[in-house]
């Protein structure tokens, strides 16, 4: 009789387990799937948004076209993906360029707000990339920022060629919002060429960890152990990184270079306590602005005036040519 049901117990928690071991699976790839799978994308149902939550867009749009001054480029990824970018260049430039980067599947005509910005009010070129697995930018995959540094970084070093100006007069700011500014702060840990002079960050998270932790969290109301444990050995074997990998926090303790932060006080989706470990962790020269009142990736529409003052502030703080001179 005791044999048996110890029989019994094995066989019950055997089943038991079994069916964790599934759901947990199940869970992971369902959970890869969901956050990093891209989703087919054109530039066409982006535009409607835009010009609806920022009009400003167009009298700009319609002197860039009647100038010529936009374009599209593509080029080739270190690992072999066909990228595309957004160009859009600026006769007052004199080596000013922005390279502004979009957030989570997004794509560069969402940025067009920001590209403004650098391009009508302070008179730089612009560099739009459509991120990995984004707008008209080949792969399967969302990179959260990891790997994506290594092609912004690309599209850094073909800069000088691409506006036909050499190395030594080129002065670029890096600027992204959200997963963009995740990607910023994954570059400004990286070695960058010396006209690289200063980063913006608007919104980014301390790790993909960090964020889809407190999704999921938010969403189901799961705890990150088992499930954010499994996903990211998954996204391991599969696309060659980890979510704790993956860490802006990582990334600004190594930047030496200037770095503005935003973020909305009312941020829910990338939680505004982030912001604060990330600007401890930077090294000075840095600046830090909470726009108040704002959600997520909102502290422009929010504040346009405020927002492009602290920008300008910031930007032709560090990279004006008296400070590059200085700074080398």
């Amino acid at each position: 009789m005791k044999k048996t049901t110890k029989n019994w117990i094995a066989t019950v928690s055997a089943v038991i387990l079994a069916i964790l071991i599934a759901v947990i699976t199940y869970g992971s790839f369902y959970l890869v799937d969901y956050a990093l799978t891209s989703k087919p994308q054109s530039h066409k149902k982006n535009w409607g948004k835009a010009f609806a939550w920022y009009p400003e867009l167009r009298p700009w749009l319609d002197s860039i076209r009647a100038e010529r001054a936009w374009s599209d480029t593509f080029a080739i990824m270190p690992d072999g993906t066909r990228a595309h970018a957004v160009l859009i260049r600026s006769t007052e430039a004199n080596g000013r360029t922005a390279v502004v980067v979009h957030g989570y599947t997004n794509n560069s005509i969402d940025m067009l707000h920001i590209a403004r910005i650098y391009n009508k009010e302070m008179h730089y070129n612009i560099v739009l990339p459509d991120l990995h697995g984004h707008g008209l930018t080949g792969g399967n995959d969302i990179q959260m920022g990891w790997k994506d540094r290594i092609d912004v970084l690309k599209w850094i070093e073909m800069a000088p060629k691409t506006f036909g100006i050499s190395a030594d007069s080129m002065r670029i700011v890096v600027h992204g919002i959200s997963m963009g500014a995740a990607t910023t702060m994954c570059v400004s840990g990286e070695k960058t060429p010396k006209y690289v002079r200063c980063f913006v960050e608007d919104c980014g998270y301390t790790s993909a960890w960090d964020e889809f932790k407190h999704e999921l969290h938010g969403r189901y109301s799961l705890p990150a152990f088992p499930l954010l444990y499994t996903a990211s050995w998954l996204t391991k074997a599969k696309y060659g990184w980890s979510f704790k990998e993956a860490s802006p926090l990582k990334q600004v303790a190594k930047c030496t270079k200037p770095m503005l932060f935003i973020h909305g006080d009312k941020d829910t989706f990338v939680p505004t306590w982030m912001v604060y470990p990330l600007y401890e962790a930077k090294p000075h020269p840095k600046k830090l602005w909470i726009a108040p009142g704002s959600g997520h990736a909102f502290a422009y529409r929010d504040h346009r005036k405020e927002y492009i003052k602290k920008v300008e502030e910031f930007v032709n703080q560090f990279n004006t040519p008296l400070y590059c001179r200085t700074s080398e």
